[in-house]
């Protein structure tokens, strides 16, 4: 059985002419662990929303679960950058899970069926007690868990994540990871941060990308790699424990 979940090959995206993404091919399976790490401005949310279906590629062929990116978006659940919500806007933990619902039938009231899922999805990630508290009252790693929770009850076959333990403390950041640990027994995980030496720790396979991608299906990463991604000397390599990888420069 194929437990092939995304799978691109060759994809080039452009931005005003320029290549923002060039010649990328990558598969992701189902139970991955896959960390990106790169520069800022090296293309890795755009291949968040290229897997995403939200941007199409120039050149290249894109397939989530077997078709269109676009028609499949809905079995695919997306954690943005939480720097990107508005955390004083007016509502509690439980509505804003519920609208990871949202997406499966616009314009209708939530069902039973919804707030059961958004019930459960809030229950996984242990942020049910605070299910009546606004969102804004709670810390960084706890909103962070209720917008997992938000696309968990979309019920996702896979799981992207942008930069999501940012400005999260080293404790509840240790936390986050172990939930995501024990998520990628359901579904795969594509986990997009700087933070080298946690991905280093907690992710299965890592990709370097800056435009282009380097990727060789573990967590080994060569020094060429960091070089050719960084465009700075390497040190020092990370092989599952944490270590600094990059020179001052």
């Amino acid at each position: 059985m194929n437990d092939e979940v995304i799978n691109l090959r060759n994809v080039w995206v452009h931005y005003d002419s320029m290549p923002v993404l060039e010649d990328v091919s990558i598969t992701v399976y189902q139970h991955d662990f896959l960390g990106i790490i790169g520069p800022n401005g090296g293309g890795k949310s755009t291949l968040l929303r290229v897997m995403l279906g939200l941007v199409k590629p120039s050149r290249g062929e894109v397939r989530v679960l077997g078709g269109d990116p676009e028609h499949n978006r809905r079995y695919i659940g997306y954690v943005p950058q939480y720097s990107l919500f508005d955390i004083n806007f007016p509502i509690n933990v439980r509505d804003v899970v519920l609208t990871g619902r949202a997406g499966h039938a616009l314009f209708r009231r939530y069902t039973d069926q919804d707030k059961e899922l958004a019930y459960n999805a809030l229950k996984m990630v242990d942020m049910l007690p605070f299910e009546n508290r606004q969102i804004g009252e709670l810390s960084g790693g706890q909103r962070q868990r209720v917008f997992i929770a938000r696309a968990l009850a979309a019920g996702p076959k896979v799981l992207l994540l942008d930069e999501p333990a940012a400005g999260i403390d080293a404790r509840m950041q240790t936390e986050f990871y172990e939930l995501l640990e024990k998520l990628k027994e359901k579904m795969a995980i594509v986990i997009v941060s700087h933070d080298i030496t946690a991905i280093s720790i907690y992710v299965d396979t890592i990709a370097c990308l800056n435009r282009k991608l380097f990727y060789h299906g573990s967590k080994e990463i060569t020094p060429e790699d960091l070089m050719a991604t960084y465009q700075c000397p390497v040190e020092l390599i990370a092989h599952g424990v944490p270590h600094r990888v990059l020179r001052e420069h």
